[in-house]
C-alpha cells in the first residue's frame, strides 16, 4: 500500500503541514480537501475516537467501521492522544505551533477550551494560521439541520400539499463550510507569505447558511413579498423544469433554462405547434423563462404524454440526440453499479482497517487532468509514533514513556 506522502507526489500543496482538530463534517471536509491537494494533514483524535468515530453509515448495519468517518478523514495521519491530560495537550500545541514556513496551520472546531485559545497558541507562534469552525458566531453549538431550519429552506421544500417543514438529507451547509475552510487556509497562507502575519479566522456554520440564502436572492424576495415562497414540489423555481414518468415507470428530470434548451425540448417532443397556439391564445412568450415558470403546469401537461409513451431507454436516446438538458432519477445502488463498471473515474475503493471495502472519492479537482489519489483509509492513532518522532523529534524511550503514562494509546 502506498503511503500518504507517496500518494501526494507532485500535488500543489506538497510540503504543507496542517493540524486538524475537528469532528463531524465541516472541519474534516476542509482538511480532506487540502490533503487531496497534497497537504500533510495531522488529525488530532482523542483516545478511543471522537464523537463521530463510529457515526453512521457504518459497515455491518452500523456495527463495523464508520464509512462516514473513514471517507471524510482519508489521506490524513491520525495522532491519538489523551486530550484531558496536560501532557497530551502540550503535544497538540507543539504540533500546531511547530516552526517552519510550511508549518503553523491549525483547523479546529474546539470552542471553550482555554488551552486551545488563539491567544495561547499565538504566544507560541505569532504568525499562526488558525481557522476555527463554529456553530454560531457567539460560540453556541449548531449543526447543518438546525441552521437550515432557521434560514427557512425546509419551509419552501416539498410538495404543494404539505404543511410541515421538509428537511433534506444532504448537509449542504456543512460541505460549503468545509470548502470555505480550505479556501480560508489558502488565503491565509498567501497573506502570511506576503506580510509575515498570521491569521485567526472564525467561520460560523450559521453565517455560511445565511450568506448562502442571501446571495441566492431568497431573502430579498421574502423582503419584497412579505411572505414565504410557495412550495412547488419538483418544479424548478423561476423557470421550467420538472420530473416526468416514462412508460416503464422510471422518471427523468427535464430542465429548460435557456431559449435554446426550450427549443430543443419542444423539437424532440414534437410539441412546437401546440405551444405556438398556446402562446397566441394566452398572449405568452415561452422563450421567456418567467413565462415558462408561470405556465409550468400547463407545459408539463402537454409534455407528459410524450414521456409516458416511451420507455426510459428511448427517452434517454432521444433527449441526448436533441441535446436536451435532463437527468435520470436513480438510486445510489445504481451509482455503485456504474462505478463497478468503470463509469466514474472520480470514485475508487479503499480498504478499512477491519478489511471492509468502502467506496469513496478522489478530489473532484482535476489537477493537470488527473483527480489524484483518494488517500488511504484512516486508522485511529496509526501514525502517532511516526508523528512524535518525525515532527516533534521524540526518542523511542520518550514515546514509550508517554504510552506507559497513558498519554498516547
Amino acid at each position: 500500500m502506498t503511503t500518504t506522502s507517496q500518494q501526494h507526489t507532485g500535488r500543489p500543496l506538497d510540503g504543507l503541514r496542517i493540524v486538524e482538530c475537528a469532528s463531524f463534517v465541516a472541519g474534516p471536509t476542509g482538511g480532506m480537501t487540502l490533503a487531496q491537494l497534497g497537504a500533510s494533514v495531522i488529525r488530532i483524535d482523542p483516545l478511543g475516537g471522537g464523537p463521530d468515530h463510529g457515526r453512521w453509515p457504518a459497515a455491518g448495519h452500523g456495527t463495523g467501521d464508520s464509512y462516514y468517518w473513514a471517507s471524510l478523514n482519508k489521506g490524513k495521519r491520525s495522532f491519538a492522544v489523551d486530550l484531558r491530560s496536560d501532557e497530551g495537550r502540550e503535544l497538540v500545541v507543539a504540533l500546531a505551533t511547530g516552526a517552519g514556513e510550511d508549518r503553523g496551520v491549525l483547523v479546529d472546531n474546539v470552542v471553550g477550551r482555554r488551552w486551545m485559545a488563539n491567544e495561547v497558541l499565538t504566544a507560541r507562534r505569532p504568525d499562526l494560521i488558525h481557522v476555527r469552525v463554529q456553530g454560531y458566531p457567539d460560540g453556541r453549538p449548531a449543526v447543518d439541520y438546525t441552521v437550515n431550519a432557521e434560514v427557512g429552506v425546509p419551509q419552501i421544500t416539498g410538495s404543494e400539499e404539505g404543511a410541515a417543514p421538509v428537511n433534506h438529507v444532504l448537509p449542504a451547509w456543512d460541505l460549503v463550510t468545509g470548502l470555505t475552510v480550505s479556501t480560508t487556509v489558502l488565503a491565509a497562507l498567501h497573506q502570511r507569505g506576503r506580510t509575515g502575519r498570521g491569521v485567526y479566522s472564525e467561520i460560523a456554520l450559521s453565517d455560511v447558511a445565511l450568506a448562502g440564502v442571501a446571495n441566492l436572492g431568497w431573502l430579498s424576495e421574502a423582503a419584497e413579498t412579505g411572505h414565504e415562497r410557495p412550495r412547488h414540489g419538483n418544479h424548478v423555481f423561476g423557470s421550467f423544469g420538472v420530473d416526468f414518468a416514462c412508460s416503464d415507470g422510471r422518471r427523468v428530470m427535464v430542465v429548460a433554462l435557456t431559449p435554446g434548451q426550450w427549443n430543443a425540448l419542444i423539437t424532440v417532443t414534437g410539441t412546437g405547434a401546440v405551444f405556438a397556439a398556446l402562446e397566441t391564445a394566452l398572449g405568452a412568450d415561452l422563450t421567456d423563462e418567467t413565462e415558462r415558470y408561470r405556465l409550468r403546469e400547463t407545459i408539463a401537461a402537454v409534455l407528459r404524454p410524450w414521456f409516458g409513451a416511451r420507455d426510459s431507454a428511448t427517452v434517454e436516446a432521444e433527449l441526448n440526440r436533441a441535446r436536451v438538458l435532463w437527468g435520470r432519477y436513480q438510486g445510489m445502488t445504481r451509482v455503485v453499479e456504474q462505478h463497478r463498471a468503470g463509469a466514474h473515474p472520480l470514485l475508487t475503493d479503499i480498504v478499512l482497517p477491519s478489511g471492509t471495502a468502502a467506496v469513496t472519492a478522489r478530489s473532484p479537482v482535476r489537477w493537470d487532468g488527473a483527480h489524484g489519489e483518494a488517500g488511504d483509509a484512516p486508522e485511529l492513532g496509526r501514525e502517532t509514533e511516526e508523528i512524535l518522532a518525525g515532527e516533534l523529534g521524540l526518542s523511542t524511550a520518550e514515546i514509550g514513556a508517554l504510552r506507559d503514562r497513558g498519554v498516547i494509546g
